[in-house]
């Protein structure tokens, strides 16, 4: 294995992370931007800023999606570069259709389906369940970190949506509308903000583990014996503890290209989440951000992967169910949770053929 393939899969990952930035923009900005408290170029610039300084915010998402999922001793360079191009796939899928589906779980697709292939069906090569001594956040494998996050967080993020929501109805009963349009239009920035921050906290760090744990199997095998020296940076082992140090220039490489795929904007998915779903005001935008926020600050101070997409879309749901039951476009709705479903099988077999392709090609 040469250092060349390693520079490639990074390469790859950042590609993944700049269309996680374009994908995911809708989740910190739709909302501020159906109810026109920003124009689009403000509110894809607030974003990106905000993405950026989430993005270099702990590490602690980072750490949990580079182990505990699958055996690291099965994962090759050859394996996460095609669980990346496999996630790649799903994510302009989802985003040419317009759903807003989760790239956090594309990747993990990806990552599965991958290993899958290259230990020939090694099922045990995928860690399903490890739950820990104290606290079930803890535990390690598929069922913990994710089955279990997806689908408590977007029932906790829907709920919150539409009991905070409930709340500012009952004490905004009378209140003029315009006064409510002022008020929350600017409290409704602040909540963007807040959920850009956010969003970068989760999403930015999880293309971090996935770097971190390429050049761990790199060094491990000995990919940088015979690279130049200025390349020694790149050599990256685990602690004796076993815990993974995510390196500075990991952290910025992410942040930035996050930020870059941020500005591009993502409109096809903003529509979905800000126009066709639900019909949004500043005060119903303000409730669906806080909520998803707050839910995604509770997870990532934990360190647990859950999809932003997934919060956002559940909280714009529970806010536009509080309001009234036919206010939320369920048809619409009913798309989205399919694209939901099918992301990790679909990731991870578009993941599962590129290895089996390559082997059959004699590369891998």
């Amino acid at each position: 294995m040469g250092f060349e393939l390693i520079l490639l899969v990074v390469l790859i990952a950042l590609v993944f992370e700049f269309i996680n930035g374009f994908h995911d923009t809708a989740n910190s900005i739709a909302t501020v931007v159906a109810t026109k408290v920003l124009s689009p170029r403000q509110a894809i610039m607030l974003a990106a800023f905000t993405n950026l300084l989430g993005a270099l915010w702990g590490t602690a998402v980072a750490k949990t999606i580079a182990s505990g999922l699958v055996d690291t001793q099965a994962v090759t360079q050859g394996v996460i570069g095609c669980a990346l191009v496999g996630g790649i796939i799903w994510n302009l899928i989802t985003w040419y259709y317009g759903l807003p589906s989760s790239s956090t779980h594309a990747m993990i697709g990806g990552l599965v389906g991958a290993t899958l292939a290259a230990t020939q069906n090694k099922w045990s090569a995928i860690i399903w369940s490890q739950p820990a001594a104290d606290h079930w956040w803890k535990g390690k494998g598929i069922l913990w970190k994710v089955v279990v996050p997806m689908i408590t967080s977007p029932i906790i993020g829907l709920c919150l949506g539409f009991l905070l929501m409930g709340l500012l109805y009952f004490l905004l009963r009378n209140w003029r509308p315009r006064w409510v349009n002022n008020v929350f239009g600017r409290m409704q920035i602040v909540s963007s903000a807040t959920m850009g921050f956010m969003h970068g906290t989760n999403d930015a760090q999880k293309t971090m583990g996935i770097i971190a744990l390429a050049l761990v199997a790199g060094t491990t095998a000995g990919a940088f014996d015979n690279a130049p020296a200025w390349m020694d940076f790149l050599k990256t082992t685990k602690s004796a503890k076993g815990d993974l140090e995510i390196a500075t220039w990991i952290k910025v490489a992410c942040a930035i290209t996050m930020c870059a795929g941020t500005a591009a904007g993502g409109w096809r998915i903003i529509k979905t989440l800000g126009h066709k779903m639900v019909k949004l005001q500043p005060v119903n935008g303000f409730a669906a951000e806080t909520a998803s926020a707050t839910v995604l600050f509770a997870t990532g101070t934990l360190g647990i992967p859950v999809s932003t997409t997934h919060n956002v879309t559940a909280a714009v749901m529970g806010v536009g169910a509080a309001k009234r039951l036919n206010a939320v476009k369920w048809s619409l709705v009913e798309k989205i949770l399919w694209a939901w479903i099918l992301t990790i099988p679909a990731a991870g077999a578009a993941a599962y053929l590129l290895v089996r392709l390559f082997q059959l090609a004699g590369k891998m």
